[in-house]
């Protein structure tokens, strides 16, 4: 599922589309890093890890485009408190 996610670079965001609903992750850069700011899945998705698949697939980006990223809401914390693998993204 991953792959679908976008960079809305216009709206500062990542984009998840399922079901006729967008998941979306709001980030602000710096010249190194991401930081992921607020994550937001449609109420009529939660519940099936379309969150966790959203932030599985900013971090590809993040990872393909050279850049760190930065926790700045609690699921991304989360994530990366479960998701060892990805230590190495965060600044």
């Amino acid at each position: 599922m991953a792959a679908s996610v976008r960079d809305n670079k216009d709206r500062s965001r990542f984009e998840f589309d399922v079901e006729n609903e967008v998941a979306f992750a709001n980030y602000r850069l710096t010249p190194s890093a991401v930081i992921i700011t607020h994550t937001e899945t449609p109420r009529a998705l939660r519940g099936r890890g379309i969150a966790s698949e959203l932030v599985k697939g900013a971090l590809e980006l993040i990872r393909r485009d050279g850049r760190k990223v930065i926790a700045g809401c609690g699921f991304v914390v989360d994530y990366l408190d479960r998701h060892p693998e990805d230590a190495d993204l965060v600044a």
